[in-house]
């Protein structure tokens, strides 16, 4: 096996520089543990993201694969393949039913078919001119030139300036700010249930309820960003089941596969119905080996109740990290926490926990992030607390 440094060299030299790359290189994972090249043991508590729900190397999903693997894992969507509508059927199940899935490979994909549908039903439903959305500050909808558009973060946007226009952005959690701002050119509101990237931020009491409202009063649609917390992850299978609402589009990806590239648009098969043939497409959306993938996954889900152990455990999670050293809050929800420092070094903190054998990352300069796998058992949030606790209280003291 190279080491750490061979890998680091090849990775200069060959591979596109787009990430500040940490250095450390993982190859196997089982569970809730991860080991580097160099034989280290990790305690997982970012899950790649919030991707890998139901831990690394999940053996009936590895089998889910290999089983596929040898049937057939390709075929154009020129053609039906019979598990992609056997998946989409689920989702929409999951999602209260009367709705149609788009599948892609990614969330930015997944935002993205959601963004051109929310355009070609603004057009149909108002003409050319109701074409803008409205997200909110410190939101993170993707990487694309569309998505970033959606982004409310400037530092990521300037770079890439001009973006594509029809976008705008108003203070999250501020109901009044979006009603000023959703004039009759606004043909949709995209949101997260809690802002992940932004800081892990969830929506204050009332919010989503509130902005569903005014998308029902203006007939606009509401667009709930489920990237990276739906699938269990806040404790329930949605975010937005947090809230007493029903979106009218759905985004997905991240857990969805447990580590397999695949992203899923569900809209209400009204709003569906303004896609045509030809109108969007993905050459691997829905293929038959990734949607094999995620029918194991939500057998798995359901079969384990994971959204309830993902409430139990955050919960367990939660106030461990309130007694933690230097800790002032903890916001979030289920097993999406962010744990906020007294002082500005979230930074040092995440790297002393590698160093401890914990992974975690800093999501603002004073704000640790946790998203460990929903099947983490009680023994590892206790240890994770421990190398945890261990790293505020050398950095803060």
């Amino acid at each position: 096996m190279p080491s750490l440094e061979d890998i680091q060299t090849a990775d200069a030299a060959h591979v596109m520089q787009t990430y500040g790359r940490i250095p450390v290189a993982f190859v196997r994972g089982e569970g809730t543990r991860l080991w580097d090249s160099e034989g280290r043991e990790y305690l997982d508590f970012l899950s790649g993201l919030a991707v890998t729900s139901l831990g690394h190397a999940h053996p009936e999903i590895a089998d889910a694969l290999a089983d596929q693997a040898r049937q057939l894992v390709h075929v154009s969507n020129l053609y039906y393949n019979d598990l992609q509508p056997t998946l989409a059927a689920r989702l929409d199940g999951l999602l209260g039913g009367g709705g149609r899935v788009f599948f892609g490979n990614s969330g930015a994909e997944a935002n993205e078919c959601a963004l051109k549908l929310a355009r070609r039903w603004g057009t149909l439903h108002g003409g050319p001119a109701r074409f803008h959305v409205l997200s909110a500050f410190r939101s993170f909808h993707g990487r694309t030139l569309a998505t970033l558009a959606a982004t409310g973060q400037p530092e990521k946007q300037e770079p890439f300036q001009p973006l594509p226009e029809g976008f705008r952005h108003v203070p999250f959690g501020d109901v009044g700010a979006l009603e000023a701002a959703m004039d009759e050119r606004v043909c949709a509101v995209m949101l997260e249930a809690v802002q992940g990237e932004g800081g892990v931020n969830p929506a204050p009491a009332g919010y989503l309820e509130a902005v569903s409202g005014l998308c029902a009063e203006r007939d606009a649609l509401f667009i709930c960003d489920e990237v990276q917390t739906g699938l269990g992850r806040t404790g329930r299978w949605f975010g937005f089941e947090h809230a007493d609402i029903r979106p009218d589009v759905v985004t997905l990806a991240k857990a969805l596969g447990n580590g397999v590239p695949i992203g899923a648009c569900w809209a209400r098969a009204e709003v569906a119905d303004a896609f045509s043939p030809g109108d969007h497409a993905s050459t691997f959306g829905g293929q038959p080996l990734a949607a094999r993938a995620a029918l194991a996954v939500l057998d798995v889900m359901e079969r384990d109740d994971i959204p309830g152990r993902a409430d139990h455990a955050g919960k367990r999670l939660a106030d461990g990290l309130a007694l933690a050293p230097g800790v002032v809050s903890v916001r979030g929800l289920g097993l999406l926490l962010g744990a906020q420092l007294s002082a500005p070094v979230a930074g040092p903190v995440a790297s002393a926990c590698l160093g401890g054998g914990l992974i975690v990352n800093a999501v603002a300069p004073d704000t640790v992030r946790f998203a460990p796998p929903l099947t983490v058992t009680e023994d590892e949030i206790d240890s994770a607390l421990e190398i945890f606790g261990r790293a505020t209280r050398e950095a803060i003291s």
